[in-house]
């Protein structure tokens, strides 16, 4: 999401840029001997990232893996401002997979969410070894998640160690780290308590170092977060902002089923619109948008914010705005299959069990998140034609071994067939004692790949026009326009004041 304007002002692409276009280009211009020298960029290797070394496992752009596959397409306003990741054998295990998708908003919001998306792994691997040091009992054991830093991740929290040093006031981040409710330990592995400390120490500290970035102005601009670490069958997700995580997982019909992970921070929850409140923020929503409600400051009317936790955006961090992430665990079972994450433009136009079929259907998983994404762009035209679709960006975690879930998949459409020989048996049988059988017209159904014209068609294109006429409602919210309505206007040699607090 963000708006249409927010593009890089001296390069045009945020330095380090992973997308298949700028990979494309840049390939282009190797092959016609344009002068220019490029650096070779491996993106199954992790990218060409400033300032971080190319790691293996780690994918920033659109592709897939064994376990894992990830797709992002811009959208209708202006410069992708989407990341995505996905670290495999995070921290050095090779049980351990870290994914997160970040969406931007305002005018640099790619460029904070390109930040948070290189940094927050390597700085929850510092903090996660900072804890075991610490401890000298360490997080070992069955469920222990056991740290193995490389040199290059430690290379990398070296300025974030200075400025955490730097830091000594205490936030509303850090208040609200404090007042989180204790967890049932009981019922929890070892692994999750320090590791939900680490997330949120980490978050805290990247906010802190966007706010000290020299070249990147997170004034007006910010991120939303949403991430997973699964270790084995334990999984922790955290979020911050709106954009979601949801588990698909089997009945015990064998029927699939959306499971959401995260809950959407909107501004107009209770607790979130309490905290905003009660720090003399305004939560509202404008009268030609009556579903979104946005965050305001005191006195202005502005900058209007869709969300009530990102990072960056400092012009609302003293009224409310919070970069704590909500943190939950799950143990994962064998009945589950995998989990979607996507940003909002995902969301906005299609269910979590609408998502989840779709990636279920997909032809391989190869091609799981593209066709999710290309059915959210086709339902985006087909339900708002008059809006500009957002950015759509999806990440793809699959929790079963590829010939398991084949076996699986099998196994349903067998009993599905089944039932269907037992039913039109018992049809046919009841048919047999009536003499006169009536003839009736049988209407052929509006559904996928029945007309000629339909069967060349996609299967996004072709999920999205069976869905046409049906009735559509967003029950975990709708956003349709930009995140950020508008911006304090300053002199911009006056943005990087000591003190922005005198300005609002």
């Amino acid at each position: 999401m963000g708006l249409c304007y927010s593009v890089d002002r001296t390069t045009g692409k945020e330095p380090g840029e992973t997308s298949t276009t700028a990979t494309t280009a840049e390939t282009a211009d190797e092959r016609l001997g344009s002068g220019r020298w490029r650096r070779p960029r491996d993106l199954k290797g992790g990218g060409d990232i400033e300032g971080i070394p190319q790691v293996l496992g780690r994918l920033v752009s659109n592709g897939s893996s064994k376990i894992a596959c990830l797709h992002t397409q811009q959208g209708k306003k202006g410069t992708n401002q989407d990341a995505m990741l996905v670290f495999e054998n995070f921290c050095s295990r090779d049980d351990t997979v870290f994914c997160g998708v970040f969406d931007g908003h305002g005018p640099f919001g790619h460029m904070v969410a390109k930040k948070v998306r290189d940094t927050l792994p390597f700085t929850l691997s510092t903090q996660l070894k900072t804890t075991s040091e610490s401890n000298q009992n360490g997080l070992v054991g069955a469920n222990g998640f056991q740290i193995k830093c490389t040199e290059e991740e430690e290379m990398q929290t070296t300025e974030s160690e200075e400025v955490q040093k730097t830091e000594s006031v205490t936030t509303m981040d850090e208040q609200w780290c404090e007042l989180n409710p204790n967890e049932n330990n009981d019922e929890l592995p070892e692994m999750y308590l320090p590791l939900k400390h680490a997330l949120l120490k980490s978050c805290q500290q990247i906010d802190k170092e966007l706010k000290m970035h020299p070249t990147i102005d997170c004034f007006c601009s910010g991120t939303t977060s949403v991430t997973l670490i699964k270790q084995g069958e334990d999984l922790v997700v955290g979020n911050i902002g709106d954009s979601r995580a949801v588990l698909a997982t089997r009945d015990e019909d064998n029927a699939l089923l959306a499971v959401q992970l995260t809950v959407d921070l909107k501004p107009d929850l209770p607790g979130e619109s309490a905290r905003i409140q009660k720090c003399k923020g305004r939560v509202f929503a404008l009268q030609d948008e009556p579903e979104v409600a946005r965050v305001w400051l005191p006195n202005s009317d502005s900058p209007g914010l869709a969300m009530a936790r990102a990072f960056g955006d400092f012009c609302l961090k003293d009224y409310g705005l919070i970069s704590v992430p909500d943190i939950n665990y799950h143990r994962l079972t064998e009945r589950d299959q995998f989990i979607v994450l996507a940003s909002d433009g995902v969301w906005d136009v299609l269910s979590n069990k609408e998502a989840v079929d779709i990636v279920a259907s997909a032809p391989s998983r190869n091609t799981a998140a593209r066709a999710l994404v290309d059915t959210a762009v086709r339902s985006w035209r087909i339900k708002y034609p008059t809006s500009k679709n957002d950015d759509c960006t999806v990440v793809c975690l699959f929790l079963q071994d590829s010939s398991l879930a084949m076996e699986v998949s099998t196994n349903v459409m067998k009993h599905s067939h089944k039932e269907e020989s037992i039913e039109s048996v018992s049809n046919s049988t009841s048919k047999e004692e009536d003499e006169i059988v009536p003839v009736k017209d049988e209407k052929i159904p509006t559904s996928c790949g029945i007309e000629s014209k339909m069967m060349t068609m996609t299967l996004a294109e072709c999920i999205s026009v069976a869905q046409d006429d049906e009735e559509w409602s967003a029950l975990e919210g709708l956003t349709r326009v930009n995140s950020l309505l508008s911006i304090p206007r300053f002199l911009s040699g006056e943005l990087r004041s000591t003190s922005w607090r005198k300005w609002l």
